[in-house]
């Protein structure tokens, strides 16, 4: 399987960023990490491995962001404010350094945004904000208002709330999107969340997904028996939907 290692230094993080290709050719894979996950956390997780078949016929290639978690929605040290403009430093690399290296590398037409956990969250942001550079999103086990209390999970903000929260919280700014011309990407584009049954962010995920009908927006919701928000779930899950 060709693998591709890359780092350079962002001047609009102010650091060096690394990532991961897997794969030659095909449909071009924007794998954001979780909470804790870096980089290599795809090859780490085996997931890469259950997708093998897929990547060496040229059908997909994966690019594997690096994590900011910390630096973003987990930096507790950070004013609330602070922790979203971090966030949105992060966005501007991804749309203005790595999507343009992915363009330049891979000319196919199909780019998907895919993640697991906070991954799911960073993908989902990114695909209903920016429609017009996917085709696909895939979210595994995410969370998609960061300002809830869900048992044992709490409110990435404090009870800190603006204009860049609501355009960062897909529950939120969807459930108001009046533009047609950002809802008829949307509606083109092929949208799959999956969510254990036991998993505290189940209802969140059947509230999106009723959002995004109030919008015509397509999608398909697959909920799976028990938590499934572990490794050894997502494994089986990408070969189904990535």
């Amino acid at each position: 399987m060709h693998r591709e290692y890359h780092r350079w230094f962002s001047s609009r993080l102010g650091r060096d960023m690394e990532l991961l290709v897997f794969g030659h050719a095909g449909a071009k894979v924007l794998v954001f990490p979780t909470r804790d996950g870096r980089f290599h956390e795809y090859e780490d997780l085996r997931i890469v491995h259950s997708l093998a078949d897929k990547i060496e016929a040229g059908q997909m290639q994966l690019w594997c962001l690096d994590n900011m978690a910390m630096e973003t929605f987990y930096c507790f040290w950070r004013q609330p404010a602070d922790r979203i403009h971090r966030h949105i430093q992060y966005e501007e690399y991804i749309l203005n350094e790595v999507m343009p290296l992915m363009s330049q590398k891979n000319a196919h037409p199909c780019t998907i945004a895919h993640g697991c956990s906070l991954g799911a969250y960073l993908a989902s942001n990114m695909a209903f904000r920016y429609p017009q550079f996917f085709q696909k999103l895939v979210a595994f086990s995410g969370r998609y208002d960061l300002t809830l209390n869900v048992e044992s999970f709490h409110d990435l903000l404090n009870g800190y709330y603006d204009e860049n929260v609501y355009f960062h919280t897909p529950s939120h700014f969807m459930s108001n999107l009046q533009c047609e011309w950002r809802l008829e990407h949307l509606r083109r584009m092929d949208i799959i969340m999956v969510i254990g049954s036991d998993d505290p962010f189940l209802n969140n995920n059947l509230h999106l997904g009723e959002i995004l009908h109030a919008r015509g927006v397509a999608h398909q919701i697959h909920v799976w028996e028990g938590r499934a928000h572990r490794g050894h779930y997502w494994r089986r899950m990408a070969p189904l939907y990535v």
